[in-house]
């Protein structure tokens, strides 16, 4: 495996077509960016090893059809996967590799076969994070928000279901991208009645990036009427006995930092929708009596949100879904 990497590294360095040993194999090298939206075509040949370099470390690589070729990946080379086909007949697959932060690439593998010999060969494709991502480090401590220059909601809402944004210099951008756009692509949501609202709502998918936390939700105008709502919140609600008289108590509840989160409308016309993904600090601990609130609010109803119960410790950025 060490003298593959060598290979690939010298390959990087000087950055110049090669040949394979094959005198009508020609070799090509590829620098590209991610973007979860496209599928890469990658061309192979049977007994060639292609080569791919993600910007990070590897997290997981699936394989549709490993009857046909074959993908490897180990913590040793942690930026590294190797694909090569194994039968000698032309065919097509493909492959997905995730990263730790979230990105993640599509590619189509294409067998072009052992007889074609003038079909070049894609020996190395390197990718690179694009300006719209941000590979995440553990962060030592917390950083501030830095809000970006967006229309504010009012001003929103009289124009076009662009995504709301608030940026930050520690959120992963990418990961929270690729959660608000496959919260979007949920066809059919479990929606979830609420009384006396004119909304339904639904909570997609939920996962944390060291004491930060991503949720998906999405949220249907089920009334007769255009309604607004205002950016998510995130609460930590419990109950407090009195220390004087123990039977009597009051709810508490304190409002997370919210990081960053995207909203692809404020305003819903009746039956439409909006989809959102909210990233908040999560507290290091609570108590018994806490629960953590995703909280959903009309703009003419703010005193009366809809309050969504979240896991307190869901599952880690990365793991399957």
């Amino acid at each position: 495996m060490k003298h593959r990497i060598v290979a690939a590294i010298a390959i990087l360095t000087f950055s110049m077509p090669l040949l394979a040993s094959g005198p009508n194999t020609p070799a090509r090298i590829a620098a590209l960016t991610i973007n979860p939206g496209e599928v890469t075509p990658l061309h192979l040949r049977p007994e060639f090893d292609s080569v791919i370099k993600m910007p990070e470390e590897v997290t997981s690589v699936v394989l549709g059809s490993p009857g046909a070729f074959k993908a490897e990946h180990n913590e040793g080379e942690p930026d590294f996967v190797y694909v090569k086909p194994i039968t000698p007949g032309p065919g097509q697959s493909n492959l997905l590799i995730n990263t730790k932060s979230g990105l993640h690439v599509s590619l189509e593998l294409i067998n072009d076969g052992a007889s074609a010999n003038d079909t070049p060969v894609d020996f190395l494709v390197e990718y690179k994070a694009g300006a719209g991502f941000l590979l995440v480090k553990a962060p030592s401590m917390p950083n501030e928000a830095v809000h970006d220059p967006t229309p504010n909601s009012k001003e929103g809402a009289e124009g076009g279901t662009q995504p709301r944004r608030v940026s930050t210099t520690g959120a992963p951008v990418s990961a929270l991208q690729l959660e608000f756009e496959q919260q979007a692509l949920i066809n059919t949501p479990n929606w979830t009645r609420w009384d006396n609202h004119d909304i339904e709502t639904s909570l997609g998918d939920i996962r944390q990036w060291d004491n930060q936390v991503a949720v998906s939700y999405s949220v249907l105008n089920t009334s007769s009427k255009p309604i607004e709502i205002v950016p998510p919140q995130i609460q930590l609600a419990g109950i407090k006995l009195e220390k004087k008289k123990k039977k009597d108590s009051h709810i508490i509840a304190d409002q997370l930092q919210i990081r960053d989160y995207r909203l692809s409308s404020t305003r819903l016309e009746p039956g439409a929708r909006a989809d959102g993904v909210v990233l908040f600090d999560r507290p290091n601990y609570k108590q018994s009596s806490e629960k953590l609130l995703l909280q959903i609010a009309q703009s003419d109803k703010v005193d009366q949100p809809v309050l969504i119960q979240l896991p307190f410790t869901p599952p880690i950025a990365g793991d399957a879904r």
